[in-house]
């Protein structure tokens, strides 16, 4: 039966223990660290699985420095100590950190080191989020930000936001979601389909639909519009995607969208923690 290395990506190998010798056991171990630091953190994990000498060079400081994005230092609280760099990378993986000025998260794609951002909503552009008698910001414990915008009456509903891509890892193919709560009491968006869009700045964005409110009724009122459906997080929050892009050279700016201006109703209860961006699942 497959072993599951603890490295939490499912990861399985077909064999009971670590072999105690391999033919790669003969190369000198900076040879082997340098090999494996150009492959893949879930790579690292089943080289560990090859021989004992390949375990032991697997969790060299050398090998996870390469996974560790540049800047990595920046990340560390003042009171963390990372002796094993292993240990850092994993940190920034299970625990998120705040980034310039807490407007933005950041953690680590565990199995491969990709960078993943939450924009706040505090860099998003929101139609009367400023006037207190539409939107008000509170402090919430389950939020990562200081304060989170909850929607307490409006019918124009428009969030437009911008992000340079240098932040997230280039060459790397992202989904965008925005991450919500709906309060007891919403009202105004069940089925309701809110157009969101997603694109470069100067490029023709990808439009498609998404509810906030979804019943579970299997008659939808939006007939052939596609709809991305929207699922619950073990966080606690609700998140639907936006849509996809292929970040290549990580300098460009991408700009998004999430608009409804046609529909009648005055709408509340929702609650806006921000925008996130990981690498596409695969």
């Amino acid at each position: 039966m497959g072993q599951k290395l603890g490295f939490g990506s499912g990861i399985k190998i077909r064999q009971e223990r670590v072999s105690l010798s391999s033919p790669f056991d003969d190369l000198p171990v900076d040879c082997i660290a340098n090999i494996i630091s150009l492959t893949s953190p879930r790579d690292a994990c089943v080289a560990a699985s090859v021989s004992k000498t390949f375990k032991s060079t697997s969790e060299f400081n050398s090998v996870w420095e390469k996974f560790l994005p540049p800047e990595y230092s920046s990340f560390i609280l003042g009171s963390q100590v990372f002796t094993l760099k292993k240990k850092l990378y994993l940190a920034l993986c299970n625990d998120p950190v705040l980034i310039e000025d807490g407007q933005k998260s950041f953690w680590l794609e565990k199995s491969s080191g990709k960078r993943c951002i939450l924009l706040s909503a505090r860099q998003l552009a929101i139609t009367w989020g400023n006037s207190p008698q539409y939107w008000q910001w509170i402090s919430i414990p389950e939020a990562r930000f200081k304060e989170v915008p909850e929607l307490l009456d409006v019918c124009a509903f428009e969030i437009r936001g911008w992000m340079n891509t240098r932040i997230l890892s280039p060459r790397t193919h992202y989904s965008a979601y925005v991450v919500y709560k709906t309060r007891t009491g919403c009202h105004g968006f069940r089925d309701l389909p809110i157009q969101v869009g997603i694109g470069f700045v100067g490029q023709k964005a990808t439009k498609r639909f998404i509810c906030f409110d979804e019943s579970a009724d299997r008659i939808k009122r939006w007939g052939r519009r596609e709809l991305m459906k929207s699922k619950e997080r073990h966080d606690g929050w609700i998140e639907a995607k936006i849509g996809d892009f292929f970040n290549e050279f990580g300098c460009e700016e991408i700009e998004l969208s999430i608009v409804d201006i046609t529909s009648p109703y005055w709408k509340r209860g929702l609650i806006i923690q921000g925008i996130e961006f990981r690498p596409v699942e695969k």
